[in-house]
């Protein structure tokens, strides 16, 4: 078998998981939810919030939500020792941590359809004048969030403060992401041109970080294993 379709493999039993319990989809989209209100009743009354002020919320909600989905994530996992059962498997750890990387990404970009959805209803903004663009450009920030966040999750194993150093370690990473994410959707928001560079900066982001992840998750999980 090769990688790709163990990965698939993988990838298809956590989603299997998910519809089942439902736990993971709904505690994350509810909280996301909550947090654009938030915002979005802080503004209420007032004039209309910038189109810079509403990108940063929307890249807030992606950040705080992705990090509480990928910690419960790793969590039910090892509630079920399944982790543990995957690294005695024969299968590839690269195929592992792809699996993992790729269902964390489809969970926050369920968040963020959501989050893009409440956003443009609360925030007067209009998203789709640039639709495939900001599409891109939240994907490629999704998938280079999820590498970092992915690794970190599963290497942190079973420290009591994993809550804790979670988002710790993890956002000082991904910094430059929900930067770039913020100022090329404010970019876009705005009709510039520098969107594409954002989006660029993003691809060349996930690229190293995602090779960082397959070549480091072998050795960071060897205690689990």
């Amino acid at each position: 078998m090769t990688i790709l379709r163990q990965t698939a493999l993988l990838l298809w039993k956590d989603v299997i998981v998910e519809l089942r319990a439902k736990e993971l989809v709904y505690a994350t989209v509810f909280f996301a939810a909550i947090v654009i209100l938030v915002f979005a009743f802080a503004f209420l009354g007032g004039d209309r919030p910038p189109v810079d002020l509403s990108a940063g919320v929307l890249w807030v909600t992606i950040a705080l939500a992705g990090t509480l989905g990928i910690g419960r994530a790793f969590e039910r996992e090892r509630e079920g020792d399944t982790l543990r059962a995957l690294l005695l498997s024969p299968a590839p750890r690269a195929a592992i941590y792809l699996s993992k990387l790729a269902a964390i990404s489809l969970l926050m970009l369920t968040v963020e359809l959501v989050s893009s959805v409440l956003l443009s209803l609360l925030f007067q903004v209009t998203l789709t004048d640039h639709l495939t663009r900001l599409a891109a450009l939240l994907a490629l920030g999704t998938i280079g969030f999820a590498s970092v966040a992915a690794l970190f999750g599963a290497s942190l194993g079973r420290a009591r403060s994993r809550d804790v150093l979670l988002p710790l370690l993890t956002y000082p990473v991904v910094m430059p992401v929900l930067i770039a994410g913020t100022r090329g959707t404010v970019a876009l928001l705005k009709g510039e041109a520098a969107a594409d560079y954002w989006i660029k900066f993003l691809l060349v982001f996930d690229a190293i970080f995602v090779s960082i992840g397959v070549w480091l998750f072998e050795p960071v999980m060897k205690g689990e294993g």
